[in-house]
């Protein structure tokens, strides 16, 4: 990008903000955002991706999802690659997913997260989060899973309180199966939600597999 060899004041003002002081870089841009608006288009576009950085980095997701399009089409229309070192477009895309995420937009977000792994199937983080994402899609399992497992549990203890309360004092011959019996109660209950949260997972992973093979088959 060019860079211009006079500063504005108000640009030379945002730009001396500590680069993590982000509640203050917000708090800048929205009480002069007239005035930045009126800045030359190089000044302008790099106060404006910091302040949309700034929005994401304090979790301000629903106004960084007002902002963060301005600065991809900005950067589209203005043929702006590469910023601070990074791949602009892909960045603002993937920070776009993740406020999308954040803000329970589960499949918008998987949407973003598609178009980037169709400009890099490699993109591990892509990948990641898309898996992510696609968890929500599955909540009944896991839930059917932890309520069985609570169950089991709740078991365990009833059978325990049998066991001290009864099965010891007065039929201590039978204390060994009782016992055995509450552990095995109690063992799948864990494998229950340990087979919950597997399941829950793998059918993620199973679809994430499906799309970047199709992704391959294309190419």
């Amino acid at each position: 990008m060019y860079k211009p060899t006079y500063y504005s004041k108000i640009y030379r003002t945002f730009m001396s903000l500590e680069e993590t002081a982000f509640q203050e870089q917000i708090r800048f841009f929205e009480e002069n955002e007239k005035e930045i608006r009126e800045l030359d288009f190089e000044e302008y576009f790099e106060v404006l991706a910091t302040y949309v950085t700034a929005l994401f980095e304090v979790g301000a997701y629903r106004e960084h999802l007002l902002m963060v399009d301005v600065v991809i089409e900005t950067s589209i229309m203005n043929n702006i690659v590469e910023y601070k070192g990074e791949d602009l477009f892909r960045r603002m895309l993937f920070r776009k997913a993740a406020s999308l995420y954040h803000t329970g937009q589960f499949q918008k977000a998987e949407h973003v997260l598609a178009e980037l792994l169709r400009m890099d199937r490699e993109d591990h983080g892509a990948i990641l989060f898309l898996k992510k994402c696609l968890r929500t899609h599955y909540p009944q399992i896991r839930s059917n899973a932890h309520a069985v497992a609570v169950f089991l549990f709740l078991l365990t203890a009833f059978v325990i309180a049998i066991e001290v309360l009864l099965i010891r004092p007065f039929y201590e011959m039978h204390a060994k199966t009782v016992e055995m019996s509450r552990n095995s109660i109690f063992v799948i209950g864990i494998l229950c939600v340990l087979f919950g949260n597997l399941y829950h997972r793998l059918l993620a992973e199973r679809e994430v597999r499906g799309f970047l093979k199709a992704l391959r088959k294309e190419k």
